[in-house]
């Protein structure tokens, strides 16, 4: 078994990056991919209760740009509830990568961070 999961999405440049670091310093990861595996809401509300939605939803992208008014009325509400739900049914929404480490979970590729985390 892996000694760390980062979730993402394959083919994202930054999660490319980040993969690319993990493997220069010999970590062994696996990656869980929510186009091919999806994301619960449990997970996500976790997530959200650590970093809060201002880290973890990618408003952004395109994926954002592309929710109805009510989904982001929803993301905006502050409930891990309805911001889990949203997340879950539109993964690209989600900022890439995640990797929990324990009680500390990094969104986002940085280098310094991650080393410092690590």
């Amino acid at each position: 078994m892996a000694e760390y999961t980062i979730y993402g999405i394959k083919s994202c440049d930054t999660m490319k990056k980040a993969m690319t670091w993990l493997q220069a310093q010999n970590l062994d990861f696996e990656l869980h991919d929510y186009k091919k595996a999806g994301i619960d809401e449990a997970t996500l509300k976790t997530w959200l209760n650590s970093v809060g939605p201002d880290v973890l939803v990618n408003r952004r992208g395109t994926t954002w740009r592309k929710l109805s008014d009510e989904d982001k009325a929803a993301c905006d509400s502050g409930d891990p509830d309805a911001i889990a739900r949203v997340l879950a049914a539109n993964t690209s929404a989600i900022k890439r990568p995640v990797l929990p480490l324990g009680e500390q979970i990094l969104v986002g590729f940085k280098e310094e961070e991650w080393r410092e985390a690590i």
